[in-house]
């Protein structure tokens, strides 16, 4: 059985935000930055964002599909019988974000998350199978319903990290 996160009143309203506009254009620009030196210090047990909001956050590292060079980017990582999933909403803007493009081009690379690390092959969940993670996403972060509606010209992206 999947469980929810525990969160705290703070961390709630810390989501709301997130979903907001506003929070929106702060988080996709700031925490990032933050993320990373968090979960250095923290030995990968956590990040700024895992911390302040209380959602699964993994470090997620591809290969660029221009540059050819390693990305690691902080995204919300939700737990699922199928696997680890992660959702290119990119805050809700009109273009997929870039470890999306990453993703197609090459499937595979890292992630570290709770002190653990591992090397996975990504699959683009689709039909029913996206339907059931969906779900369960909106669970984690009802924010993500927001996004869609603001990315209403594109397909929000759902994939599911598989340990190889």
């Amino acid at each position: 059985m999947e469980v929810e996160p525990p969160r705290g009143m703070g961390q709630r309203m810390v989501t709301r935000f997130a979903a907001s506009g506003p929070g929106s254009w702060v988080f996709a620009r700031l925490l990032h930055h933050v993320d990373r030196p968090v979960h250095r210090l923290s030995r990968g047990r956590h990040t700024a964002t895992s911390l302040v909001s209380g959602l699964p956050v993994a470090m997620v590292t591809t290969t660029g599909a221009r540059s050819g060079q390693s990305r690691t980017v902080p995204l919300v990582a939700v737990p699922t019988s199928d696997g680890l999933a992660v959702v290119a909403s990119n805050y809700g803007q009109p273009r997929h974000p870039g470890w999306y493009h990453n993703l197609v081009a090459d499937p595979h690379g890292t992630v570290s998350v709770d002190g653990r690390s591992w090397s996975f092959r990504a699959e683009l969940a689709e039909g029913a199978r996206r339907d059931r993670i969906w779900a369960r996403c909106l669970r984690i972060y009802p924010g993500f319903a927001t996004y869609t509606r603001r990315a209403a010209d594109r397909d929000i992206a759902v994939f599911v990290l598989l340990p190889t």
